[in-house]
């Protein structure tokens, strides 16, 4: 099996932890790494420094059962550390999302409530790949830290630290001036930023935060529609080579800028030779979705970067889903390693045909209202046996044997209901 090498990977998360955040009471890991199993080793990127990354993962569960929490988690460190960067800069590009930021732990213990919620991520860039610890009670930062391993030379250092016995800068860091009324809401590493952004780790770190990954938000439409706009024409060329790649029956499609910075969006048809063009107003709600959905997926695929989008299946017909995840797996159109992580309920995508086993994740509640998250890579039966690679992943989801309740377990059988 032939193995690509993505020699263009510059930016890459590689595994998320958190601890006491919302439904998930006990420490969580999402692993972006690739698992030394056999199948589909065309599908997953090498970077130059030999390490296996995984293009897709996808996280199963009902609903209720916490799996928007994972991607949530993941947002909230990201929005802790960009906020205050934002709320500092002149550029009218950034916009700070209104609704105030919350960092709720576990609601189902008292215990739980008076500890931190617990983030831990790596990530790499061109330069390095950093580790950022950030433990928050409510507001209130209690321990950070940054270490880093430079990817040319291996050599590994520890940039900072903050506990209760004050800041430790090291390293590179050493020099850097910190002031004495430093707020105890305000993480460091959005500190230095504000302060030192020209300082090239410093911008390399926070790069990562800014632009290495991306929230697709479906609650703000109009932020979503704005993409469309897309300043890239490589950005909307992509769009509309997938738009016509899917089969939709759109030739082309126009934006226009209104007063009050509204846009309007134009798509032309063809119909027995006559074209003509539609508002996107009118529309199926599955393609004004298209709309606000390709244009991230094709900045993403452009500047390998990680998109992560919540619930991705919702009003998109399955082989449109399909056609996406295929889109990260082919290595000859991913050819920056960008990654794609979402929730999802769809299951004609999960089989051994689309997904690797680590790339397919369950989020599973406890007896005490706890979300746990496990790969199907790991998992093990009661006999102690791992899931076959050639297994039929959907019907032994349906079928309750990885765990987690199956969704359609949750819905109500009209059958019954209606006899």
């Amino acid at each position: 099996m032939k193995v690509v090498w993505n020699l263009e990977v510059t930016i890459m998360l590689c595994q998320f932890t958190v601890k006491n955040f919302k439904s998930i009471r006990d420490e969580a890991t999402f692993d972006m790494q690739a698992a030394a199993i056999s199948e589909h080793e065309d599908r997953i990127i090498r970077d130059r420094d030999g390490e296996l990354y995984l293009p897709v993962s996808a996280i199963y569960g009902p609903n209720g059962g916490g799996k928007s929490n994972v991607l949530e988690a993941l947002h909230s460190l990201s929005l802790k550390v960009l906020r205050p960067l934002y709320a500092t800069s002149d550029n009218e590009d950034r916009v700070i999302p209104r609704k105030k930021l919350v960092i709720e732990p576990f609601a189902f213990s008292e215990k739980k409530k008076e500890e931190p919620t617990e983030f831990e991520v790596f990530f790499r860039t061109e330069l390095a790949e950093y580790r950022y610890i950030l433990n928050i009670k409510r507001d209130v930062v209690l321990y950070e830290r940054l270490d880093r391993v430079k990817l040319d030379t291996g050599r590994r250092s520890a940039l900072f630290e903050r506990g209760d016995e004050g800041i430790i800068l090291k390293g590179t860091f050493a020099r850097l001036k910190i002031s004495d009324e430093l707020s105890d809401t305000l993480p460091l590493l959005s500190y230095l930023g504000i302060t030192y952004r020209k300082n090239e780790v410093v911008n390399d770190v926070l790069d990562w935060f800014e632009f290495g990954i991306d929230f697709m938000n479906y609650g703000n439409p109009m932020q979503e529609l704005r993409m469309a706009i897309a300043n890239s024409d490589d950005v909307k060329d992509l769009v509309l080579k997938m738009i016509q790649e899917m089969d939709l029956d759109i030739l082309d499609f126009r934006v226009e800028e209104k007063e009050h910075d509204r846009i309007e969006v134009f798509t032309k048809h063809e119909v027995d030779g006559y074209e003509a063009e539609l508002n996107l107003s009118d529309e199926s709600s599955g393609t004004k979705k298209l709309f606000g959905l390709l244009p991230f997926i094709a900045e993403s695929l452009i500047e390998g970067t990680t998109l992560v989008i919540d619930e991705l299946d919702a009003k998109i017909h399955p082989a449109l889903l399909r056609h996406i995840i295929m889109l990260y797996n082919d290595m000859e159109v991913n050819r920056k390693g960008a990654q794609l992580i979402f929730t999802s309920h769809d299951l004609s995508t999960m089989n051994s045909e689309v997904f690797r086993r680590d790339e397919i994740w369950f989020v599973a509640k406890g007896n005490s209202q706890n979300s746990k998250l496990y790969s199907l890579v790991e998992f093990k039966n009661s006999k102690g046996e791992s899931v076959r690679k050639d297994a039929k992943f959907d019907k032994q989801y349906l079928e309750g044997k990885y765990g987690a309740d199956p969704y359609l377990r949750r819905i109500i059988d009209w059958g019954t209901v209606n006899a």
